[in-house]
C-alpha cells in the first residue's frame, strides 16, 4: 500500500500497452519481450514493465482501499459490513477491517489520483 507525501509528486512508470487479443492468447508472448533479441534493451524493457505494473498495482489498492472505506461508510443507508466487503472482494474480514481504514486515511488526505 503505497502512501505519498501530499506534496511528493508520483513519478510515471512506463505506460502498458495492451496487447492484441491474438498475442495475449499465445503464452508465450508477452508485451513482445520475447521479440527483443538485444539483452540491454530487453533487460530495459522488462525493467520498464516491472516498475510499470508495480505502481499499477499500488495505484489499484489505493483505490480498493477508498471503495472499501466509501461502502462501509456508517453514513451510508446501504453500508456494508466488513465480512460483506471482505466476501466482494475475495478477502479475508481482517484485511477488509485494515483496508477500510486505510482508505477512510486516503479519503481525509486525499483520494488517489489528486
Amino acid at each position: 500500500m503505497a502512501e505519498t507525501e501530499p506534496n511528493q509528486r508520483r513519478l510515471r512508470p512506463a505506460p502498458l500497452l495492451f496487447e492484441p487479443t491474438d498475442a495475449s492468447a499465445d503464452p508465450e508472448h508477452f508485451f513482445d519481450l520475447e521479440s527483443i533479441e538485444d539483452p540491454r534493451e530487453l533487460l530495459s524493457r522488462a525493467t520498464e514493465l516491472t516498475h510499470a505494473f508495480r505502481a499499477a498495482t499500488d495505484r489499484a489498492v489505493e483505490f480498493q482501499a477508498v471503495a472499501a472505506a466509501q461502502l462501509a461508510d456508517p453514513k451510508r443507508f446501504d453500508r456494508l459490513t466488513a465480512a460483506d466487503i471482505a466476501e466482494r472482494a475475495e478477502w479475508t474480514e481482517d484485511y477488509a477491517k485494515k483496508m477500510v481504514e486505510f482508505g477512510r486515511g486516503l479519503l481525509r488526505d486525499g483520494t488517489p489520483g489528486q
